[in-house]
């Protein structure tokens, strides 16, 4: 089967490029089970269905997020046990708190610095006189 891209279906390359990722990036979720593997012509190039897309778009979202590779894959297995979307949301909402946690928490750390960062200026700026 020869296929041509069309709203329906997407070959790798022209895939990664509309989503700015890689080759690489596709296989790799494939292979860790993010993504289902996707269809292929008899000439073994990979095309991707708008259920595909969408799959791969929600991987990339969580990535966005901030969620690593070993969250997104249990949540990927969650879903092949289930194939029922709603039974992660849980699990998402769950990593997704623990993210936001850890933001905060960096964010705290990084005010800090940048307070101690200032006054060492000030100190620096005071001892040599240095004209602000």
């Amino acid at each position: 089967m020869k296929l041509k891209s069309s709203e329906d279906h997407q070959q790798i390359g022209e895939l990664s490029r509309s989503l700015g990722v890689t080759t690489r990036t596709l296989r790799l979720y494939e292979q860790m089970g993010l993504i289902d593997p996707p269809q292929r012509t008899e000439g073994g190039i990979r095309y991707y269905t708008k259920d595909d897309i969408r799959r791969i778009k929600f991987v990339l979202k969580l990535k966005e997020l901030g969620l690593s590779l070993q969250q997104m894959q249990e949540l990927a297995e969650i879903y092949s046990e289930t194939k029922m979307p709603d039974k992660i949301m849980p699990r998402l909402i769950e990593l997704l708190d623990s993210h936001t946690d850890a933001i905060h928490r960096r964010i705290g750390k990084l005010s800090s610095l940048a307070r101690d960062i200032s006054e060492y200026r000030r100190r620096i700026v005071d001892f040599y006189g240095i004209p602000r």
